[in-house]
């Protein structure tokens, strides 16, 4: 199993290198920064409010 996710990672290595080296134009770019963070931060809290509510009646047991 170690090497099939070995092998994979080297072929996701490779991927991101070829895009990486395709796209070495110049690129204008706009960010809005506090938009993006809240476009990114709210489905975290929603998904951890969602099981988080969940997972209190029903605690993971501790392995000792």
């Amino acid at each position: 199993m170690t090497n099939s996710r070995l092998v994979i990672a080297a072929i996701l290595a490779l991927l991101a290198s070829v895009v990486i080296l395709q796209n070495t134009g110049t690129v204008e770019t706009r960010f809005r920064l506090l938009t993006t963070l809240l476009i990114g931060f709210a489905p975290g809290v929603l998904v951890t409010m969602i099981y988080g509510k969940q997972r209190k009646g029903n605690p993971r047991k501790s392995s000792s």
